[in-house]
């Protein structure tokens, strides 16, 4: 009796090592096949402020960008009077898009600020990118 008992056991394991195979290989030859992870992100542009004005027929500030990378970005641009801000200090910002940079030429682009007062010397630096996708 005890040797039959053993037996069916056998088969028992036998049994569910098979149904194991059958119920988890697809799904591992599926993982395999999609190439496991996500692609790896591009890295960020290199997006610096060239140069930073006020234009005199507007007096509208005007900061131009020079970006260089791969993808398309929107730059967020931010214009302040000092350099650093003080806590209660409001900054005013401006969304740059940059579709299709190449790794070969930068991209070169201008930001509009707002209306800037008189005899203020404004600053210009970048805010944010975000990739768009």
């Amino acid at each position: 009796m005890a040797v039959s008992t053993l037996k069916w056991q056998g088969w028992l394991v036998g049994l569910m090592g098979l149904a194991g195979l059958l119920v988890f290989a697809p799904l591992g030859l599926y993982v395999w096949a999609s190439g496991g992870g996500p692609a790896p992100a591009a890295p960020p542009p290199d997006v610096r402020i060239t140069g930073c004005r006020v234009d005199p027929p507007s007096r509208r500030v005007v900061a131009a960008l020079e970006a260089r990378g791969e993808g398309s970005y929107v730059v967020t641009v931010e214009f302040r009077d000092r350099r650093p801000p003080s806590p209660d200090a409001r900054t005013s910002q401006s969304l740059v898009r940059i579709p299709g940079l190449t790794p070969d030429t930068p991209a070169r682009t201008e930001a509009i600020g707002p209306v800037w007062p008189p005899a203020t010397v404004p600053w210009c630096g970048v805010a944010g990118v975000a990739g768009e996708g």
